[in-house]
Protein backbone atom coordinates (compact mmCIF):
# COMPACT_ATOMS: atom_id res chain seq x y z
CA UNK A 1 0.00 0.00 0.00
CA UNK A 2 1.59 3.24 -1.17
CA UNK A 3 -1.12 5.89 -1.09
CA UNK A 4 -1.83 9.14 0.75
CA UNK A 5 -1.65 8.33 4.45
CA UNK A 6 -5.38 8.66 5.13
CA UNK A 7 -6.04 5.68 2.83
CA UNK A 8 -3.61 3.27 4.53
CA UNK A 9 -6.08 2.23 7.23
CA UNK A 10 -9.18 1.43 5.13
CA UNK A 11 -7.21 -0.38 2.42
CA UNK A 12 -5.10 -2.41 4.87
CA UNK A 13 -8.16 -3.30 6.93
CA UNK A 14 -10.17 -4.46 3.93
CA UNK A 15 -7.26 -6.47 2.54
CA UNK A 16 -6.53 -8.28 5.81
CA UNK A 17 -10.20 -9.05 6.43
CA UNK A 18 -10.13 -10.65 2.97
CA UNK A 19 -7.21 -12.81 4.11
CA UNK A 20 -4.50 -10.91 2.22
CA UNK A 21 -0.96 -10.30 3.43
CA UNK A 22 -0.18 -6.57 3.58
CA UNK A 23 2.92 -4.42 3.23
CA UNK A 24 2.09 -0.78 3.97
CA UNK A 25 4.04 2.46 3.71
CA UNK A 26 4.76 4.48 6.83
CA UNK A 27 3.36 6.14 8.80
CA UNK A 28 1.07 3.15 9.18
CA UNK A 29 -2.07 5.24 9.75
CA UNK A 30 -3.20 8.78 10.50
CA UNK A 31 -4.28 8.01 14.08
CA UNK A 32 -3.10 5.86 16.95
CA UNK A 33 -6.46 4.10 17.27
CA UNK A 34 -6.38 3.08 13.61
CA UNK A 35 -2.89 1.62 14.06
CA UNK A 36 -4.00 -0.36 17.12
CA UNK A 37 -6.91 -1.80 15.17
CA UNK A 38 -4.71 -2.88 12.25
CA UNK A 39 -2.33 -4.69 14.61
CA UNK A 40 -5.25 -6.56 16.17
CA UNK A 41 -6.78 -7.47 12.80
CA UNK A 42 -3.42 -8.78 11.57
CA UNK A 43 -3.15 -10.95 14.68
CA UNK A 44 -6.66 -12.37 14.35
CA UNK A 45 -6.37 -12.98 10.60
CA UNK A 46 -2.86 -14.45 10.95
CA UNK A 47 -1.58 -12.59 7.90
CA UNK A 48 1.94 -11.40 7.19
CA UNK A 49 2.14 -7.66 7.85
CA UNK A 50 4.93 -5.17 7.25
CA UNK A 51 5.42 -1.44 7.80
CA UNK A 52 7.85 -0.28 5.14
CA UNK A 53 10.67 1.24 7.18
CA UNK A 54 13.04 0.40 4.36
CA UNK A 55 15.80 2.76 5.49
CA UNK A 56 16.84 0.23 8.12
CA UNK A 57 18.20 -1.97 5.39
CA UNK A 58 21.08 -0.11 3.83
CA UNK A 59 24.19 -2.28 4.25
CA UNK A 60 25.96 0.44 6.27
CA UNK A 61 22.98 0.81 8.61
CA UNK A 62 22.99 -2.92 9.29
CA UNK A 63 26.75 -2.73 9.85
CA UNK A 64 26.16 -0.02 12.48
CA UNK A 65 23.57 -2.18 14.18
CA UNK A 66 25.84 -5.22 14.29
CA UNK A 67 28.73 -3.13 15.62
CA UNK A 68 26.49 -1.97 18.48
CA UNK A 69 25.37 -5.55 19.16
CA UNK A 70 28.97 -6.76 19.18
CA UNK A 71 29.91 -4.13 21.74
CA UNK A 72 32.37 -2.40 19.41
CA UNK A 73 31.04 1.03 20.41
CA UNK A 74 30.69 0.23 24.10
CA UNK A 75 27.70 1.52 26.04
CA UNK A 76 25.73 3.98 23.90
CA UNK A 77 25.80 7.50 25.31
CA UNK A 78 24.84 9.95 22.55
CA UNK A 79 22.68 9.74 19.42
CA UNK A 80 22.14 12.71 17.16
CA UNK A 81 21.34 13.60 13.60
CA UNK A 82 18.98 15.11 11.10
CA UNK A 83 16.72 14.35 8.17
CA UNK A 84 16.78 17.46 6.00
CA UNK A 85 15.22 18.12 2.58
CA UNK A 86 14.43 21.24 0.54
CA UNK A 87 11.59 20.17 -1.73
CA UNK A 88 8.96 22.24 0.13
CA UNK A 89 11.07 25.39 0.58
CA UNK A 90 8.99 27.73 -1.61
CA UNK A 91 5.39 28.81 -1.11
CA UNK A 92 4.63 27.43 -4.59
CA UNK A 93 5.86 23.95 -3.62
CA UNK A 94 2.87 21.66 -3.15
CA UNK A 95 2.03 18.04 -2.38
CA UNK A 96 -0.88 16.18 -0.78
CA UNK A 97 1.22 15.70 2.37
CA UNK A 98 0.72 19.39 3.19
CA UNK A 99 -2.97 18.76 3.90
CA UNK A 100 -3.53 17.28 7.37
CA UNK A 101 -6.74 15.71 6.05
CA UNK A 102 -4.65 13.49 3.78
CA UNK A 103 -1.20 13.27 5.35
CA UNK A 104 -2.10 13.53 9.03
CA UNK A 105 -1.42 16.13 11.71
CA UNK A 106 2.36 15.78 11.31
CA UNK A 107 3.81 16.24 7.84
CA UNK A 108 7.58 16.68 8.06
CA UNK A 109 7.88 14.74 11.31
CA UNK A 110 5.48 12.05 10.10
CA UNK A 111 7.04 11.66 6.68
CA UNK A 112 10.74 11.65 7.56
CA UNK A 113 11.00 11.97 11.35
CA UNK A 114 9.25 8.62 11.62
CA UNK A 115 12.14 7.08 9.67
CA UNK A 116 14.78 8.62 11.94
CA UNK A 117 13.11 7.48 15.17
CA UNK A 118 12.60 3.97 13.82
CA UNK A 119 16.21 3.73 12.68
CA UNK A 120 17.79 4.96 15.90
CA UNK A 121 15.88 2.38 17.94
CA UNK A 122 16.62 -0.37 15.42
CA UNK A 123 20.35 0.38 15.29
CA UNK A 124 20.97 0.96 19.01
CA UNK A 125 18.49 -1.59 20.37
CA UNK A 126 17.33 1.13 22.78
CA UNK A 127 13.77 2.37 23.14
CA UNK A 128 12.95 6.06 23.23
CA UNK A 129 11.62 6.45 26.78
CA UNK A 130 10.78 10.17 26.74
CA UNK A 131 11.06 13.16 24.44
CA UNK A 132 10.65 16.91 24.19
CA UNK A 133 9.65 18.36 20.82
CA UNK A 134 9.40 21.69 19.05
CA UNK A 135 7.52 22.01 15.76
CA UNK A 136 7.33 24.94 13.38
CA UNK A 137 5.27 25.85 10.32
CA UNK A 138 7.26 28.57 8.56
CA UNK A 139 4.82 29.02 5.68
CA UNK A 140 1.35 29.60 7.11
CA UNK A 141 -0.11 29.61 3.60
CA UNK A 142 0.96 28.02 0.32
CA UNK A 143 -0.07 28.45 -3.31
CA UNK A 144 -1.79 25.24 -4.34
CA UNK A 145 -2.21 24.36 -8.05
CA UNK A 146 -5.88 24.60 -8.98
CA UNK A 147 -5.86 21.53 -11.17
CA UNK A 148 -2.49 19.78 -11.38
CA UNK A 149 -1.75 16.89 -8.99
CA UNK A 150 1.93 17.02 -8.01
CA UNK A 151 3.88 14.02 -6.79
CA UNK A 152 6.66 14.23 -4.20
CA UNK A 153 9.55 16.46 -5.38
CA UNK A 154 7.70 17.24 -8.64
CA UNK A 155 6.87 20.83 -7.69
CA UNK A 156 10.50 21.83 -8.30
CA UNK A 157 10.11 21.25 -12.05
CA UNK A 158 6.36 21.34 -12.75
CA UNK A 159 4.91 24.31 -14.65
CA UNK A 160 1.60 25.42 -13.11
CA UNK A 161 -0.36 28.42 -14.36
CA UNK A 162 -3.23 28.81 -11.88
CA UNK A 163 -2.94 28.62 -8.11
CA UNK A 164 -5.00 29.32 -5.01
CA UNK A 165 -3.80 30.32 -1.55
CA UNK A 166 -4.39 27.61 1.06
CA UNK A 167 -3.84 27.73 4.84
CA UNK A 168 -1.23 25.26 6.14
CA UNK A 169 -1.55 23.46 9.49
CA UNK A 170 1.28 20.91 9.19
CA UNK A 171 4.93 21.20 10.21
CA UNK A 172 7.81 22.34 8.00
CA UNK A 173 10.41 21.66 10.71
CA UNK A 174 10.83 19.78 13.96
CA UNK A 175 13.44 19.32 16.68
CA UNK A 176 13.30 16.59 19.31
CA UNK A 177 15.34 15.89 22.44
CA UNK A 178 15.45 12.21 23.38
CA UNK A 179 16.12 9.91 26.29
CA UNK A 180 16.82 6.31 25.31
CA UNK A 181 17.11 3.33 27.61
CA UNK A 182 18.55 4.05 31.03
CA UNK A 183 21.51 6.20 30.05
CA UNK A 184 21.62 7.45 26.46
CA UNK A 185 20.61 10.94 25.39
CA UNK A 186 20.06 12.39 21.95
CA UNK A 187 18.58 14.97 19.63
CA UNK A 188 17.53 15.20 16.01
CA UNK A 189 15.97 17.69 13.60
CA UNK A 190 13.79 17.26 10.54
CA UNK A 191 13.19 19.84 7.84
CA UNK A 192 11.66 20.10 4.39
CA UNK A 193 12.93 23.67 3.98
CA UNK A 194 16.73 23.27 4.17
CA UNK A 195 18.08 24.67 0.90
CA UNK A 196 20.52 22.34 -0.81
CA UNK A 197 19.69 19.28 1.28
CA UNK A 198 17.97 16.88 -1.08
CA UNK A 199 17.63 13.85 1.18
CA UNK A 200 20.16 14.36 3.96
CA UNK A 201 19.45 11.67 6.51
CA UNK A 202 22.34 11.57 8.96
CA UNK A 203 22.68 9.43 12.06
CA UNK A 204 25.50 9.72 14.59
CA UNK A 205 25.93 7.19 17.40
CA UNK A 206 28.60 7.49 20.07
CA UNK A 207 29.47 5.08 22.87
CA UNK A 208 32.12 4.58 25.51
CA UNK A 209 34.47 2.88 23.02
CA UNK A 210 33.76 4.55 19.69
CA UNK A 211 31.31 6.16 17.32
CA UNK A 212 29.79 5.84 13.86
CA UNK A 213 28.32 8.38 11.44
CA UNK A 214 26.24 7.54 8.36
CA UNK A 215 24.67 9.85 5.76
CA UNK A 216 22.12 8.57 3.25
CA UNK A 217 23.49 10.86 0.52
CA UNK A 218 26.73 8.81 0.69
CA UNK A 219 25.09 5.47 1.47
CA UNK A 220 28.10 3.20 0.96
CA UNK A 221 30.30 5.07 3.44
CA UNK A 222 30.40 4.54 7.19
CA UNK A 223 32.63 6.78 9.32
CA UNK A 224 34.07 5.02 12.35
CA UNK A 225 35.56 7.12 15.12
CA UNK A 226 37.96 6.23 17.92
CA UNK A 227 39.61 8.35 20.58
CA UNK A 228 43.08 6.82 20.71
CA UNK A 229 43.54 5.41 17.20
CA UNK A 230 43.00 6.93 13.74
CA UNK A 231 39.43 7.27 12.56
CA UNK A 232 38.35 5.08 9.66
CA UNK A 233 36.00 5.06 6.69
CA UNK A 234 34.41 1.73 5.79
CA UNK A 235 33.28 1.75 2.16
CA UNK A 236 30.68 -0.96 1.62
CA UNK A 237 32.28 -4.31 0.89
CA UNK A 238 30.66 -7.53 2.14
CA UNK A 239 34.11 -9.03 2.70
CA UNK A 240 34.88 -6.28 5.23
CA UNK A 241 31.53 -6.23 7.01
CA UNK A 242 30.46 -8.16 10.08
CA UNK A 243 28.94 -11.55 9.09
CA UNK A 244 25.44 -10.63 10.30
CA UNK A 245 25.44 -7.50 8.11
CA UNK A 246 26.72 -9.13 4.92
CA UNK A 247 23.34 -10.58 3.97
CA UNK A 248 22.11 -7.02 3.41
CA UNK A 249 24.65 -6.42 0.63
CA UNK A 250 24.02 -8.25 -2.64
CA UNK A 251 26.87 -6.73 -4.63
CA UNK A 252 30.64 -6.90 -4.13
CA UNK A 253 32.75 -3.98 -3.03
CA UNK A 254 32.93 -1.09 -5.50
CA UNK A 255 29.32 -1.63 -6.62
CA UNK A 256 26.97 0.89 -5.01
CA UNK A 257 23.73 -0.14 -3.32
CA UNK A 258 21.18 2.52 -2.50
CA UNK A 259 17.56 3.46 -1.89
CA UNK A 260 15.95 0.91 -4.22
CA UNK A 261 18.13 -1.85 -2.79
CA UNK A 262 16.94 -1.03 0.73
CA UNK A 263 13.36 -1.54 -0.50
CA UNK A 264 14.38 -4.83 -2.07
CA UNK A 265 15.75 -6.09 1.24
CA UNK A 266 12.40 -5.46 2.94
CA UNK A 267 10.36 -7.06 0.15
CA UNK A 268 12.61 -10.12 -0.02
CA UNK A 269 12.15 -10.85 3.67
CA UNK A 270 8.43 -10.11 3.56
CA UNK A 271 7.84 -12.39 0.55
CA UNK A 272 9.77 -15.13 2.33
CA UNK A 273 7.22 -15.18 5.16
CA UNK A 274 4.34 -15.00 2.68
CA UNK A 275 5.69 -18.12 0.98
CA UNK A 276 6.55 -19.84 4.26
CA UNK A 277 4.52 -18.71 7.28
CA UNK A 278 7.01 -20.43 9.59
CA UNK A 279 9.93 -18.33 8.31
CA UNK A 280 11.45 -15.82 10.77
CA UNK A 281 10.08 -12.28 10.67
CA UNK A 282 13.07 -10.12 9.76
CA UNK A 283 11.27 -6.89 8.85
CA UNK A 284 9.27 -4.19 10.65
CA UNK A 285 5.71 -5.34 11.30
CA UNK A 286 2.50 -3.43 11.99
CA UNK A 287 3.55 -3.52 15.65
CA UNK A 288 6.55 -1.41 14.67
CA UNK A 289 4.20 0.85 12.74
CA UNK A 290 2.04 1.19 15.85
CA UNK A 291 5.10 2.10 17.90
CA UNK A 292 6.00 4.72 15.29
CA UNK A 293 2.50 6.17 15.31
CA UNK A 294 2.61 6.30 19.11
CA UNK A 295 5.89 8.22 19.05
CA UNK A 296 4.47 10.70 16.53
CA UNK A 297 1.45 11.22 18.78
CA UNK A 298 3.82 11.95 21.66
CA UNK A 299 5.87 14.38 19.56
CA UNK A 300 2.69 16.33 18.82
CA UNK A 301 1.63 16.22 22.48
CA UNK A 302 5.04 17.44 23.64
CA UNK A 303 5.14 20.29 21.12
CA UNK A 304 1.69 21.48 22.16
CA UNK A 305 2.52 21.29 25.87
CA UNK A 306 6.06 22.61 25.53
CA UNK A 307 7.21 19.87 27.90
CA UNK A 308 8.83 16.45 28.18
CA UNK A 309 6.49 13.48 27.78
CA UNK A 310 7.01 9.79 28.56
CA UNK A 311 6.95 7.36 25.64
CA UNK A 312 6.99 3.99 27.38
CA UNK A 313 3.33 2.92 27.14
CA UNK A 314 3.53 1.10 23.77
Amino acid sequence: ICTPNNLHYPIAKAAMLAGKHVLCEKPLTNTLEEAKELVEIARKQNVANCTNHNLRYYPAVQQMRRMVEAGELGDILVVQGTYSQDWLLYETDWNWRILSSEGGALRCMGDIGSHWMDMVQHVTGLRITSLCADLQTFLKTRKKPKSAVLQAFESKTAKVDEREEVAVDTDDYGAVLLRLGERARGAFTVSQMSAGCKNRLQMEIFGTKGGVIWNQESPDQLWIGRRDTPNGLLVKDPALMLPEARTYADLPGGHSEGYDDAHKMVYRRFYRTVADRSAPVEYPTFADGLRGMYLLTKVLESARKGAWVATDEI
